[in-house]
């Protein structure tokens, strides 16, 4: 199995009311993006890496991240668009004919561990596409443009999706192409449900936040302290 990585990073970030691009955010003494990164650059499994930043910031990330913390690894970086989908085909044009399978992770997803993510690579044995997801704790509400409730969905058959998720690549690329662009997407599992794919959602975890806020970044602190503590 060749299995290429698109990790998209070409986000704003307005939430965390930062000047700087939240993947270039220290956290405990490094990078987002290297935290990012590290996981699966010291994954044997992974075969390629594609990361996808904003265009203006294609020399400061190869330079800032790349050449300082991972030289000699086999790490392409590409622009990305103005959305999320744009930049994550981008990135998976770069890849080989050779490349099977493909992981799709948020670079902004900093606390991934071994460990889940070869849960999502050995779920490939079996499945198409695959994602991380947790059961929700909280009642959700439907509600109108008004907040009003609509009605209150059923918890047990939500799940609240994570990434890595991973795809076969042949598929994930053509879906990428045929659904159309006005099509609202937020993550790269509902392009292939638009394609009448099956998507098997496995168990990630709490700890696996993205990083989106401030606090966010807070609690990531906490949880990589706890870690280094256990180790």
């Amino acid at each position: 199995m060749n299995l290429g990585v698109v990790i998209p990073a070409a986000g704003q970030g307005k939430r965390m009311k930062s000047e700087q691009n939240k993947i270039y955010l220290e956290l405990n003494s490094y990078p987002i993006l290297y935290h990012t990164l590290s996981v699966f650059t010291k994954n044997k499994r992974v075969d390629q890496i594609v990361v996808v930043v904003k265009a203006d910031e294609l020399e400061y990330c190869q330079t800032k991240i790349i050449d300082r913390y991972f030289p000699g690894e086999k790490i392409k970086i590409v622009a990305g668009g103005k959305t999320r989908r744009e930049s994550v085909f981008a990135g998976l044009k770069v890849f080989s004919p050779a490349i099977d399978y493909v992981i799709i992770h948020d670079g902004a997803r900093p606390l991934l561990t071994q460990d889940l993510l070869n849960d999502v690579i050995d779920a490939l044995k079996e499945y198409k596409a695959v994602s991380l997801g947790t059961r929700l704790k909280d009642t959700v509400k439907e509600v109108d443009g008004k907040n009003t409730v609509l009605k209150t969905p059923d918890r047990s058959s939500l799940m609240a999706v994570q990434t890595p998720q991973a795809f076969l690549y042949r598929e994930l690329l053509e879906a990428h192409e045929k659904v159309p662009h006005n099509y609202p997407v937020t993550d790269d599992a509902s392009l292939l449900e638009y394609m009448d794919k099956r998507v098997k959602i496995i168990e990630g975890s709490e700890e696996n936040i993205k990083i989106t806020t401030s606090i966010d970044l807070l609690i990531a602190e906490k949880i990589l302290e706890r870690r280094d503590l256990q180790v």
